[in-house]
């Protein structure tokens, strides 16, 4: 761990400076308390951070949340093992998987099946208590709930160092929770620009605790993260449907972790209470059992925290960008994509250059640089990747 100031502690010994400016930039609000943590795989983002956890007293920046309220990881360890999927057709499962997840941007179900719908009606009954309707801010929500996204999102069937199976999967609020945040970004916006209260970048804009327009923007953000976790529970029932099919049995649960990554929680640091958010980061209290992935084609890994008090009981949520998306078109090849990818079952397309291994930050070195914030319990390598374009 570095300390950069005062306010900004880094666990990143891959980092650059515009990404530090960016941090620091952040760290210097007011109502930071008691200081900016900088995760492994911190890299640069939209306003905040990514890969940053952010403690405020008073106020919350819903931009440093995130857009994608409640992304997050989710695995499940079964008891079959390789040898359980030696000599099949690895690519029968894959598109067992695809068809049974919506996969892309903009892509939803046709129906809500037997499964979805009591989550939707849990999640109809919440919105209500919560004083909103989430088809004003995406009319088709509840189709969404089981569908995957695109991006860095993924669907995978792995196997851990014993060899055991494990199914494991990374996504979010979709539509909806993204446009929860945009709606309420641009309110704490307009508030700070009617105050004339002078941000160092717009996106740092904040809604101070006590007013309405924070207690809203909680109790949809509340919302959105419980859309996000059970969207990950849905489609990790179908993805435990097809492979139960694909194997001719039922698969039987012996471990199942279910993490955010994008979310604001009230927490107790350093005798204080604030609100923390944690973008791109998961909580690693003492014991907790965490996520942290790779990126398409590297290892990922089952975690336990250490409940490390400088990092606010945190640790990093993956691998980290070093290149952007459009940066990473312009440099690697799909010769290059199929070689990371040797070994792996996945869709062999274009589509996928901007998410090739070499784009981000190594994982192992990430991990290392996260051995005070969590112990690895189990290193997961790839057996089936599906991801939407």
């Amino acid at each position: 761990m570095e300390r950069l100031s005062d306010r900004l502690l880094s666990w990143a010994s891959l980092i650059d400076e515009q990404t530090i400016a960016q941090a620091r930039t952040s760290s210097q609000m007011p109502f930071i308390h008691p200081h900016l943590a900088l995760m492994p795989d911190a890299h640069l983002g939209l306003g905040a951070t990514v890969g940053s956890v952010i403690p405020t007293r008073g106020a919350i920046m819903p931009a440093a949340v995130g857009v994608d309220i409640g992304c997050g990881m989710i695995a499940v360890r079964t008891p079959f093992t390789r040898a359980d999927l030696t000599g099949r057709d690895l690519g029968d499962l894959r598109r067992r998987i695809e068809r049974a997840v919506p996969l892309s941007a903009g892509h939803a179900n046709r129906r809500i099946t037997a499964t979805a719908a009591p989550r939707i009606a849990e999640l109809e009954r919440l919105a209500a208590e919560a004083g909103f309707d989430p088809a004003a801010r995406a009319k088709g929500w509840r189709l969404q709930l089981g569908s995957l996204g695109s991006g860095n999102h993924f669907i995978e069937v792995s196997v851990d160092e014993t060899d055991a199976l494990w199914m494991f999967l990374h996504s979010g609020s979709r539509g909806v929770g993204n446009r929860i945040a945009q709606h309420h970004i641009a309110i704490a916006q307009r508030i700070c620009r009617d105050a004339r209260i002078d941000l160092p970048n717009r996106d740092l804009a904040y809604l101070e605790e006590g007013s309405g327009e924070f207690a809203q923007y909680i109790r949809e953000l509340r919302w959105a993260q419980r859309f996000a976790l059970l969207n990950r529970e849905e489609m990790m029932d179908r993805v435990a449907e097809q492979l139960g099919g694909f194997l001719g049995t039922e698969v039987e649960e012996l471990e199942r972790i279910n993490c955010h990554h994008n979310f604001t929680e009230s927490e107790v640091h350093f005798g204080e209470r604030v609100w923390v958010s944690r973008k791109g980061a998961i909580l690693a209290d003492a014991g907790r059992p965490g996520l942290i992935p790779g990126s398409m084609g590297t290892a990922s890994y089952i975690v336990e925290g250490k409940g490390n008090a400088l990092s606010l009981n945190s640790s990093p949520h993956g691998a980290g960008r070093e290149y952007s998306r459009s940066a990473a078109r312009r440099t690697f090849t799909r010769e290059q994509l199929r070689e990371a990818m040797a070994g792996i079952e996945y869709r062999d397309t274009d589509a996928f250059l901007d998410e090739i291994p070499q784009a981000y930050k190594p994982i192992d070195r990430v991990m290392t640089d996260a051995d005070d914030l969590v112990t690895v319990r189990h290193t997961l390598r790839q057996l089936v990747n599906v991801k939407g374009d």
